[in-house]
C-alpha cells in the first residue's frame, strides 16, 4: 500500500488554477519572497497543524533540508507541482496561532510490516517541542484518509484508513469525530462479496470529513483566505529529509 501511495504522489498534478508553481530562472527554481496573504490547500494533500507562532522554530524541529523564505503563493504552488511536490514541503507563516506544514512529502500512515513507520515518530518528536500537533491526510483516488492529534506530548487520537483497512486506531473517538458521523463512514463497496450473500463491507471516511475535522480541531485549510490576519507574511520552502522516505524493514537474521 505504501508503494501505491508513493506512486500516486509522483503522479499528482496541480489542482488549483489560482496557484502557480515557482518560476525557473537560469536553470534554477526561484521561489517568490514577496510577503502575501494565506492561500488555501487541503484537497489531495497531507499537512500538519502545529500550535505555534514561531515558524522558524517549526522549521528547526522538522529538520528539513535547505529551507529558504517563500510566500504562500509560491509555497502552495510548489507542493502541488507534479515534480517539486514529490520532495518539497511548505512551512507557513502563522495563522491564528497555527503554523502549517504542507506537502505530500510528509511521512504516510503505516500500521503494519514490511514498511517502517515514519509518521508516528515524527508526531512524537514534534509533540516534545510544541503543545499541540495535528496531522491530516486525504487522498481519495487511492482511499487514504488519516488524522491524528498530539497534546502535550501524548497521542490522544490517531486514525488512518487505506484500501487495506484501518492501519491506525489509537485513542478514543473524539467528540468532533462523532459529531461528523465518523462512526458511520460513507459506503464505498464490499470486500469478498459473493452474490446476494454479501461480504465484508468496506466503509471509508471522505475528504470532506477530514477537512471538517480539521476545521473543528484547528482551521479548515481550504478557507484560509477568509481568515482575518494582521498582514502578509513569509513562510519557508524546504526539501523533506531523506529519513521521511518509505523504507522497508530489514528481515531479522
Amino acid at each position: 500500500m505504501i508503494l501505491t501511495i508513493a506512486i500516486m504522489v509522483a503522479l499528482t498534478v496541480a489542482v488549483a488554477a489560482h496557484v502557480l508553481a515557482p518560476r525557473v530562472a537560469e536553470g534554477r527554481v526561484v521561489f517568490e519572497q514577496r510577503p502575501d496573504l494565506p492561500g488555501g490547500f487541503g484537497y489531495r494533500m497531507a499537512w500538519l497543524a502545529v500550535r505555534s507562532r514561531d515558524t522558524a522554530a517549526v522549521v528547526e524541529a522538522l529538520g528539513v533540508v535547505a529551507p529558504q523564505p517563500c510566500n504562500w503563493r509560491s509555497g502552495i504552488g510548489t507542493v502541488y507541482d507534479d515534480q517539486l511536490g514529490n520532495d518539497h514541503i511548505f512551512v507557513s507563516p502563522p495563522v491564528n496561532g497555527w503554523t502549517f506544514v504542507v506537502g505530500l512529502a510528509l511521512p504516510y500512515p503505516v500500521g503494519r510490516r514490511p514498511f517502517a513507520d515514519k509518521c508516528m515518530p515524527l508526531l512524537a518528536h514534534l509533540g516534545r517541542h510544541f503543545v499541540e500537533v495535528q496531522y491530516f491526510f486525504a487522498y481519495p483516488p487511492i482511499d487514504v484518509f488519516a488524522w491524528a492529534r498530539v497534546l502535550e506530548g501524548r497521542v490522544v487520537r490517531a486514525f488512518a484508513m487505506t484500501e487495506e483497512g484501518v492501519v491506525w486506531n489509537r485513542g478514543r473517538t473524539t467528540r468532533e469525530e462523532r459529531a461528523l458521523g465518523l462512526r458511520l463512514f460513507d459506503f464505498r463497496g464490499v470486500r469478498g462479496r459473493k452474490g446476494d450473500a454479501g461480504g465484508e463491507i468496506i466503509l471509508y471516511p471522505t475528504e470532506e470529513h477530514v477537512l471538517r475535522l480539521a476545521e473543528r480541531w484547528s482551521l479548515d485549510p481550504t478557507r484560509l483566505a477568509n481568515v482575518d490576519i494582521p498582514g502578509p507574511g513569509l513562510g519557508y520552502i524546504a526539501i523533506a529529509p531523506a529519513a521521511w522516505r518509505p523504507e522497508r524493514l530489514r528481515k531479522a537474521g
